[in-house]
This record gives structure tokens, C-alpha cells and sequence, in this order.
């Protein structure tokens, strides 16, 4: 998943990986941001808000940040700026 990916950032902490996003983008037009994830004992210490920060730091104000949620995680992201989407559709991969 990492080798295919163009775009990864990460957190640390005291040399343990704490949090980390993958993405997938054309720098002009989207990022499809695929992974977002902080270990549940660094949560709610802005690493998420941070990392998500770096992605749109990186990839630039012109282009869109889009991403798939985790029903777990479906309150969080409007929190952090995104806005839900009702115009997207998915083909769900195979088991």
C-alpha cells in the first residue's frame, strides 16, 4: 500500500510512530487522501487535524482533498473542515 502511494506523512513521538496518512494524488486537481490513522493512546492531541494539515500543505489550495470514512470516524472529519459528499459513488472491493 505504501510503495503505490505518492504521497505519506507521518507523526512520531519519541521515536514511536504515533499517526499516518497515505494518499494518492496528481498535485492539480485531487488527493484522495486513503488512510488516516493515530494510535488511540495519541487521539484528541490534534496529530490527526496536523497531518491532515500537511497533506493540503503539500498538495496545494487548488486541489481537492477527498477521502472514504470509517463509520467509526464519521463525526470527526466534519470537525476537521471536511464537508460531506452526496455526490459520490463507490464500487466496494471484493473480500
Amino acid at each position: 500500500m505504501f510503495a503505490a502511494s505518492n504521497l505519506v506523512i507521518s507523526a512520531w513521538a519519541n521515536g514511536v510512530l504515533v499517526g499516518v496518512c497515505r494518499a494518492l494524488t496528481d498535485y492539480s486537481y485531487c488527493c484522495y487522501l486513503s488512510d488516516l490513522a493515530v494510535d488511540q493512546g495519541f487521539q484528541k492531541h490534534g496529530i490527526g487535524t496536523e497531518l491532515i494539515r500537511q497533506v493540503q500543505s503539500t498538495v496545494g489550495d487548488a486541489v481537492s482533498l477527498i477521502l472514504l470514512s470509517a463509520p467509526s470516524a464519521m463525526s470527526y472529519y466534519p470537525s476537521v473542515g471536511f464537508a460531506k459528499a452526496e455526490n459520490a459513488f463507490v464500487i466496494r472491493r471484493a473480500k
